[in-house]
Parts: structure tokens; sequence; C-alpha cells
């Protein structure tokens, strides 16, 4: 119990201190040697029975009383025992001159911590209401205190809304009695209230507190030694402390990422973290299913189609299930201006977002969409910093006790996106201990941008889990899975490249560098793996190990083109700018890296464009030290 005056009770005047319950203490607040002010609720033969709070009640024996008392009056007790079946029993205090001493409830007691040890108990919950859910039955209020979200049940009738003026964002005080309901622990609602004025401040700024301290993520060690990563990690923590928080707050979390290997090796640790934190959070256990969503994007950008999507349902669900609005968790993507039209469909209804992600940024036309936003080019380094080896780390910050399952996953979103990152022997060394050799590290990278190809817009949650052997215990399946996905996936290219290499078109340019140039539309097979991005880069590996020098390599269809650069410097996102402001009523955008990108055009231009594009090309600068470091977005 929480003692509200200052100082030691009654050290002035000498007088005996009795204590006065709040209305909400329940009988974890008595304790035995302390005297309480009690009220007499009801006279029998064999005793008074009288009450210290609203639910702390108990017979005072006829045996120890002196004098005859009524309904109402006041008298001072203290606690002889409590039975066994949690009757309590007072008797008279000793008492004459006393200090009368206000208790309140510490409700720091009563967090779902507790909440299994206070089975058919009833207890006392104060927090805010982040959920209300009316169901068949119960309206069920989702409640945050400084311990995790509990659902309190509360019935009016089959349907009805009970407590129709409570809303979310609400601080309340519920009591009730927490029972086991499917699998999990709600509060049955006995009484709930509004917390107003200085009892509403008073509770905010504790549940504040709590929530900013439990927010705080994990001090976790990197798995390697890497001085450019150590940039980063302080905006990577505000990403973490941003992700903790808004699963303590009950907040859905919408994870889009690129739906490639990186973008899946980036989401899905950062996903199964998040799970795993949730589970401890909230008492529901459908809660980790519900409140994470993660959907692959084909687009390197955010699509107004998957942004409008992305909108409806939570409005939807906001509207079905009483859910705030998401938290929006952009991987792998989402950095640059085509991604603001998206965003800023989003910034009306106050959807935050946080964008990780190591493709080219325009951050003057995103930063003031964006709540938080990691990229290596914001600190002076580049692509080769993977979002997949990003957020190992990020989801190691989120939830440590994943990373034994997390040390091969570096190695496989660099191979994934072809590294060459200065840490990448050091990766690959770490998989290596925990048995990913080389061969079995390509084969997971080649298996899971297979599988994305064919899952196109669903997540293939446990597939890819599987795969990645993150939070799967089976590693017979994953090993022969992996095994079975790869050689498909390299099957599938030898018959696209037999197809293409015969319409190879190559030219020799001012600068030394061969080009070569497919028509991906006409001379590949269409809606079939590989897509023209996958194309266009196998074609570009094997023109490297065939000529040994610099090769660009150009894959095109009616109203885009991919491109691929080893050994020669193409600044593409800078390109794509240039063409953009040359070519009258080219439609040109597009993006990527120093040496791999896409370029979208109209179809009429396209002849135009791509001459530009060559015109430029061979204006570059032959830098050998450079190669193409990621895969084509498609």
């Amino acid at each position: 119990m929480t003692r509200e005056s200052a100082g030691e009770p009654g050290a002035d005047d000498g007088d005996s201190v009795v204590y006065d319950l709040a209305a909400e203490c329940t009988a974890e607040d008595v304790e035995h040697g302390q005297d309480y002010l009690a009220e007499i609720n009801g006279i029998v033969d064999y005793g008074v029975f009288v009450d210290l709070s609203e639910s702390v009640s108990g017979l005072v024996h006829e045996s120890v009383l002196e004098g005859t008392y009524g309904v109402g009056d006041e008298l001072v007790v203290e606690l002889e025992a409590v039975r066994d079946n949690g009757d309590m029993a007072f008797e008279p205090a000793d008492v004459d001159d006393y200090t009368l001493e206000p208790v309140a409830h510490d409700y720091s007691l009563t967090g779902t911590d507790r909440l299994e040890a206070t089975i058919g108990d009833q207890i006392h919950l104060e927090g805010e209401v982040v959920q209300v859910k009316q169901t068949a039955g119960p309206t069920i209020f989702h409640v945050a205190d400084e311990y995790g979200v509990v659902p309190c049940a509360a019935f009016e009738e089959a349907g009805v809304r009970a407590f129709p003026a409570v809303e979310v964002g609400d601080v309340v005080r519920v009591t009730g009695t927490p029972e086991h309901r499917e699998g999990s622990v709600q509060i049955e609602v006995d009484g709930l209230s509004t917390l107003e004025g200085e009892d509403a401040d008073d509770a905010r700024e504790r549940l504040e507190d709590a929530l900013e301290e439990r927010a705080e993520p994990h001090d976790v060690e990197p798995l390697i030694d890497w001085p450019a990563f150590e940039k980063l990690r302080p905006n990577l923590k505000e990403v973490a402390k941003l992700l903790r928080r808004t699963v303590l707050e009950g907040r859905p979390i919408r994870v889009r990422h690129h739906a490639d290997g990186d973008g899946m090796c980036a989401a899905v640790p950062v996903q199964i973290a998040l799970q795993r934190f949730i589970a401890e959070v909230h008492e529901d256990e459908n809660a980790p299913r519900h409140l994470i969503k993660r959907l692959p994007a084909k687009a390197p950008f955010y699509e107004m189609e998957d942004a409008t999507r992305d909108l409806n349902f939570a409005l939807e669900d906001r509207e079905k299930h009483g859910q705030q609005l998401p938290l929006l968790l952009m991987l792998d993507n989402g950095s640059t201006a085509e991604d603001v039209p998206a965003y800023e469909t989003l910034s009306h209804y106050d959807i935050p977002i946080a964008v990780v992600d190591h493709h080219h940024p325009d951050p003057e036309a995103v930063e003031d969409l964006l709540d938080a936003h990691v990229n290596p080019y914001l600190h002076d380094e580049d692509y080769r910093i993977t979002t997949g080896m990003l957020c190992v780390e990020l989801a190691r910050m989120i939830y440590p006790d994943l990373t034994d399952e997390l040390r091969h996953v570096p190695a496989v979103a660099g191979l994934s996106d072809r590294s060459k990152a200065d840490a990448m022997d050091d990766y690959l060394e770490l998989a290596n201990e925990e048995g990913y050799d080389d061969e079995r590290l390509q084969d997971v990278s080649e298996a899971l941008d297979y599988a994305a190809f064919w899952l196109r817009y669903n997540s293939g949650d446990q597939l890819i889990q599987d795969l990645l052997q993150i939070d799967s215990d089976n590693e017979e399946r994953h090993r022969e899975l992996v095994s079975f996905l790869a050689d498909r996936a390299r099957d599938d290219v030898d018959v696209q490249l037999d197809a293409a290499m015969p319409h190879l078109e190559h030219e020799d340019l001012d600068n030394g560098a061969h080009l070569y140039r497919i028509d991906v539309e006409n001379y590949a097979h269409r809606f079939t793996y590989p897509a023209p991005g996958k194309t266009t880069g196998e074609i570009h590996d094997r023109k490297i190990e065939e000529t040994g020098d610099p090769v660009i390599t150009v894959g095109y269809g009616p109203d885009f083109a991919v491109l691929r650069s080893d050994g020669v410097r193409l600044d593409i996102p800078q390109m794509v700018t240039e063409l953009e402001a040359e070519i009258s009523g080219g439609g040109v955008s597009g993006g990527g890296h120093l040496v791999v990108g896409s370029i979208k055009f109209v179809k009429g231009k396209r002849e135009e464009v791509i001459d530009a594009l060559v015109d430029k090309m061979e204006d570059a600068e032959i830098d050998e030290a450079l190669s193409s470091a990621a895969p084509i977005d498609d």
C-alpha cells in the first residue's frame, strides 16, 4: 500500500497512527500489527461486520466487543486472522488519540506479471484504455498499465456496449477478478471508472515513466566488430525504442518490406522479435497474431496501391475491433521521393512511419514525413551495409533472446544483395560457425528469392521462417526445402538464359566498358521465374565472368529498364534526375545505387531514353573497385 502522508506518521504529537484505506484498496493492503479505520455495515448476534474499503470486509466477533454499536458507526480495528476460505477477522484496536493517515492502493503491484497468481481474487488495475472491442457477448477493454496490456471483460447484456462513455485513451480504474478464458487471462470486470483531474494526471505520469523505462532497447553488442555499423547504431536504437513503445501502447505494427532476400532477412527477424515481445506484454495469447502484420512489396518504393490497401485495412480494424491505427515500418524500402505520395496519404490519419533502408535516399523529400529513418547514406556509408544486416541488430535490441537463431542471417542478407562490404568475411565466418557453409548460405539465398517470386504479395510466414531457420525447429525439413527450391531456381534461370542469351546485343563503349543490352519483354519468358531484373542480373554475372572487364548490362521492356554495372561508376540516381529534366514528356522516374538500379518511362519515349542513357554510360568513369552490389528491383 502507498502512504499518502509524508514523513514519520505521528512523530510530532506522539499519537498512534490509524490507517484509512482508500476505496480501491484490497486485502493485499492490510497488514498484521497495523490499525485501520473501519465502518460498521451490519450487526448480527455473534458480532458486527465492518468495511475497510470497497473490497475489504470482515467480522469483529461479539466476544471481543464492548459497548453497543450501530450501522454506520466508525471503529478502529486491527487484523486478527485470515481464514482458509479468505474471510478476514478483526478485533478492536486499543487506541484513544490517533493520527489518521490515508492509504492509496499501490497499482504497481497489480500488473500482468501477477495476474496468474491472483486468479479468482478481486484486484484493482489502473491504466490506459488502448483498445475497445465489442463482441457478441461482453465488451473487451484492453488496458495498459506499467507491466503490460490486460483484457478486461465487462458485460452489460449480450452484444451491448458496457461503459459506453469509456474511450480509447482514457485512464481508468478497473475492479475485477482475473480468470482463465480460452488460454489467456482476462479480468472479469466488477467496476470500471474513468479517472479525471489530478488523479488522471498522476496516473498518466506514473504510466509514462514506466513506459519510457520499459521501452528502452536492450544494450547488445553487435554480432561482429564493424566500425561502419557503429555510426548507425544510435539511430537503430531509436527505432528499437519506438517499436518497443508501440507494443507497450497496444498499437498495431504493419511491416512493409522489399520482396527479395535482403528484405526478408530484414523483416522476418524484426517480426519475430516483436511477436515475442508482444507475447510478454499482452495477456491475450492472440495478440502477436493480431498486432503485427508483415507484407512484401514488389516495387522499390511504397506504392499508392499498397498504401491505400494498408490504410483501408487499418480503418476497418479500428471500426470492427477497436484497434488504434498502426505504426508503419518500412524495411529495405521507403527512402525516396517516390514514397512521398503514399506517406502523405497516411499523414492525414497521423500514422507514424519508421524506415530502415540502404537504398540511395532523398532525405529532403521524406524526412518531414518520417518519425525515424535509418540509412547508411545518411552517415557517409552506402548500400554495402544491407538492410538485413541492420535489422538483425534491430531485432536483437528488441528481443535479445533471439540472438542464437540469427547469427547466420546477416551472411544470407549480404549474399542476397551481393554485398562487397568489408564485414562480409566476418559474417560468413560467423555463419560457418553455426553450420552454414558457403554453399548452404548461397542455397538459402537462392531459395528465398525463388519463394519470394511465387509468393508475390503474400508474406508466407511459416515457409520463409523454415527457409531462414528462424522460429523453426525442424532442421531436416529446412535443409531439404532449401535444397529443393534452390535447385528449382537454378534450373529456371538456365532455361531463361538459354532463351535470352542468343538475343543479347553487345557494343564496346568509348570508356572501355562492355555494354550488353537485352529486350527482356520479347526475348525472355514472361510471368515466370526469373523476373526481368533477375534475368538481367544473371546475364550480367555471366558476362563479367566471361570478359573479366568492366561490364554494363541493360535489360529493357516497353516502359522500363534495369541496369547493372561492374567497374564503371554509374550514379544511377543522378542519371535519372538528369534524364527526367532532359527528356520532355518522358515520364522518367526510378533510382537505385551507384551501380544498380531501375528506370521507368513512357512507352513512346523508350528509344530516346535508352539512347540518352547509353550516352551517359559512355561518359562514366571507369572504377574497377566498384561492383554491382544488389539485385535489381523489378
